[in-house]
């Protein structure tokens, strides 16, 4: 009876370290999910704000554009206005 005792014990010591592994490979999984989370988290606020960086870049060009077309323009005025002056010969 003592036998048959000590073979069922095998596997039961078996099934609890099996259970150990498994406890421990689920908290490291928790643990590595909360860290994703919090990176998940930064890299959406860094997205957000490389979002709104771009999106005042694009502004800053179209500004940028219109301010070189103004430009152009003015030369555009001030080359007729001097020719004309030249004609003048004062």
């Amino acid at each position: 009876m003592a036998k048959t005792m000590g073979v069922g014990v095998e596997p039961l010591d078996r099934l609890e370290e099996k259970i150990k592994l498994l406890v421990s490979t689920i908290s490291r999984l928790k643990g590595e999910h909360t860290r994703l989370s919090d990176e998940n988290g930064r890299l959406q606020r860094e997205i957000a704000m490389l979002t709104e960086r771009m999106s005042a870049a694009e502004q800053t060009g179209s500004e940028i554009t219109a301010l070189r077309e103004e430009r152009d323009l003015i030369r555009s005025r001030v080359g007729e206005i001097l020719a004309e002056l030249d004609t003048l010969k004062l």
